[in-house]
This record gives structure tokens, C-alpha cells and sequence, in this order.
């Protein structure tokens, strides 16, 4: 069962690695649609990156939780948490590397988007594997968690707060 949960979890970060980055031009090459923005990055924000990162886990999540959720009692609370790691180390490197450089850099920020979902990832493997995070409340905390997260990068994109991490350094700009 290791083994098993150990493919998931790698096809898992190939899969959000992949579509992760190509959720970065889907909005463009979409023309700037709406049901694009839901999904994908409308502008070079940390939290539209940080939207990369949770789009494909989210999706991910669907799947793994009906193929695996029998086996792993604690599969919501631990994908919680787990993505909530991965979101919390896309700012952190972001702005600690921009801080110490001065300055962004395009390979850096794919680094940083990599490194995330490993975080993320390599979490959730260890939770999982220990039965951490099993009680009923916790799965129903984590299913909430997930949602809510849904909710606040779909809401973010049309009406982000104007602070630093919805500003697009480019250009100056929030949200659409």
C-alpha cells in the first residue's frame, strides 16, 4: 500500500508540475476569457501564482480521495494541510529570493513553483502514511479548508484586496 500511495502522490506533482504551468497561459491564450480566469492566472500576482499551485491539487484531490479515500481515512485534513503548505512556500521563496536578489527571475519563480508542489506533496505522503489528522472533525475541517480555498481564488481573481501579494509586479495592476 506504500508503494501504491507513493505513484499517487508522484503522478500527483507530475500531474500539478504540468498543468500547473500551463494553467500560466490558458487565461492569454484563451483571449482573456472568464471561465479561463477561473481556473488559470490572469496576471504575474504571487496569489495568481499561488492559484497554479492550487488548481491542479484541487482537481487532483477529486480523484485521488474517491480512489484512494477508503484506504486513507485521513485523506481531507491531511490535503488541507498539506496544500496549505504548498500555497504557504510559494510567498515565502518568492519574496525571500526577490528580496535577497533585488530583483525577480523568470527561472526562479519556476523553481519556486516546483519546490511548492514537492513541499506539498512530499507532506502529504508523510501525513498520510502516519494516519495523521484521522478524526472525523478533521475531515470535515479539511473538506472545508479545500473549498474555501476554491472560493477565495475564484473570488480574488475578479475582486482581489489591493495588497502586495494580488499586485502584479509588472505592471501595478489587480486582478482582471
Amino acid at each position: 500500500m506504500r508503494k501504491r500511495l507513493f505513484f499517487w502522490e508522484l503522478a500527483g506533482f507530475l500531474l500539478t508540475s504540468a498543468v500547473g504551468s500551463l494553467l500560466h497561459f490558458v487565461y492569454e491564450w484563451r483571449g482573456g476569457s472568464l471561465a479561463a480566469a477561473v481556473i488559470s492566472a490572469v496576471n504575474e500576482s504571487t496569489w495568481e501564482h499561488m492559484k497554479l499551485l492550487f488548481v491542479p491539487i484541487f482537481l487532483f484531490s477529486v480523484v485521488q480521495a474517491c480512489v484512494l479515500g477508503k484506504d486513507y481515512p485521513n485523506f481531507l485534513a491531511v490535503r488541507a494541510v498539506s496544500i496549505l503548505v504548498g500555497l504557504l512556500l510559494i510567498p515565502v521563496l518568492y519574496y525571500t529570493y526577490t528580496g535577497v536578489w533585488g530583483q525577480m527571475r523568470d527561472w526562479a519563480n519556476i523553481a519556486v513553483f516546483f519546490l511548492a508542489a514537492l513541499g506539498a506533496f512530499l507532506l502529504d505522503f508523510y501525513l498520510l502514511r502516519r494516519n495523521r489528522l484521522s478524526a472525523p472533525w478533521q475531515q470535515v475541517l479539511g473538506l472545508i479548508v479545500l473549498w474555501a480555498l476554491a472560493f477565495c481564488f475564484v473570488w480574488c481573481t475578479f475582486r482581489p484586496p489591493h495588497i502586495a501579494l494580488w499586485r502584479d509586479p509588472l505592471t501595478g495592476t489587480y486582478g482582471i
